[in-house]
């Protein structure tokens, strides 16, 4: 007789995982929609539009699939529900007050507005790496390891990016940060919101490095920084151009698979090194990229 397997957890787990890294954030749909009707008489069955089919084209628009290089703008700040402004604006004075990494590092720690701060998080977890670097990293943000040590990537995750860092050749040619500065409880991904509590900060970060790179890391940091709503394996591989708020500065921006992701699942670490070729390539054509 048949016997039918066990049931794993870790199976949905990962792949619960999978949909959310590549941007799925609901199970059904507003409506019913009843597909054999839709298969036998389409256009008896109305399908709503695609949020990218009802924006209206723009010369400066996404690429053409064939041109993953090419740069793409980054659209304007979408609204954000739940934004503490007196928070952000504090951020923002705290930030723009830093002379140095350093002085930013101390604003981050004494900064209280943001949430995840007391919300079990043991400390601020700010950077790592050359602060000279060409390539700035920017994750999503702090787990379990990186809130015990103090530092981003150090657990298994940060090792499988400092091994895909060295085969690349990018080693001491990085400054990895995060998108929020605290580990969000159970190691959930960051809010929009906590996200825009720490902008300001990751903003004076890029600005103090002055990257001629931007590699983005995961799906939460890609849609925070480049204020779209698309998924990470929609985003992945392609050339935006990433502004400061001020409008000061412009760097071309790569967003790639998180390595925790890779962890998961395997098979997409042939994705993310094709985006570290890509980011190399460019990176060694002298000067900043166009």
């Amino acid at each position: 007789m048949f016997q039918p397997a066990a049931f794993d957890p870790r199976a949905l787990e990962n792949l619960l995982a999978f949909w959310a890294d590549a941007g799925v954030d609901a199970c059904i749909g507003d409506a019913p929609v009843n597909r054999i009707l839709a298969a036998a008489t389409p256009a008896l069955v109305k399908r709503a539009p695609l949020a990218r089919e009802a924006a209206p084209a723009r010369p400066d628009g996404p690429a053409p699939a064939s041109r993953p290089r090419a740069t793409v703008p980054v659209a304007a700040a979408p609204m954000v529900a739940g934004i503490d402004e007196a928070a952000v604006a504090q951020a923002r004075a705290a930030a723009n007050g830093a002379a140095d990494l350093g002085a930013l590092q101390a604003a981050i720690a004494a900064f209280d507005g943001c949430a995840l701060k007391t919300a079990g998080a043991r400390q601020a977890v700010f950077s790592r790496g050359n602060p000279e670097a060409p390539v700035m990293i920017i994750g999503e943000g702090p787990g379990g390891d990186e809130d015990a040590q103090g530092a981003p990537f150090v657990g298994r995750a940060g090792q499988l990016l400092d091994r895909m860092l060295a085969a690349a050749g990018l080693t001491g040619r990085v400054f990895i940060t995060n998108t929020v500065f605290w580990r969000p409880p159970g190691n959930r991904t960051p809010t929009p919101a906590e996200q825009a509590v720490c902008a300001p900060f990751v903003d004076r970060a890029i600005s103090l490095v002055n990257p001629r790179l931007l590699l983005l890391v995961g799906g939460a940091s890609a849609k925070a920084m480049l204020k779209t709503s698309d998924g990470i394996l929609s985003l992945r591989g392609r050339w935006f151009e990433w502004r400061s708020s001020d409008g000061a500065l412009e760097i071309p921006t790569l967003p790639t698979l998180h390595p925790a992701f890779l962890l998961r699942q395997p098979a997409a670490k042939k994705k993310s090194w094709e985006d570290l070729l890509t980011l190399v390539e460019r990176l060694d054509r002298g000067g900043r990229p166009n």
